[in-house]
């Protein structure tokens, strides 16, 4: 086996927790979350905290987009 092909693996065992695929689904969900609060009619403490799911949705989604794939 050669160096490269040595590292090509290497990279990509060691990135399990920080893949960027299931964070960034996991993100969009946090923000489509945070959208369906925002527009339901029926509880007003789930209005209130809609934008804050919304920002933290896409810090983070920004965050985990440099993540390595």
């Amino acid at each position: 086996m050669s160096a490269e092909q040595t590292k090509q693996t290497g990279a990509k065992k060691s990135g399990g927790l920080f893949r960027r695929g299931p964070w960034e689904m996991a993100m969009t969900v946090l923000i489509g979350v945070g959208i369906l609060m925002l527009v339901q009619p029926f509880a007003i403490s789930l209005y209130t905290y809609s934008f804050l799911t919304i920002l933290i949705g896409t810090l983070g989604f920004v965050v985990v987009s440099h993540f390595p794939e």
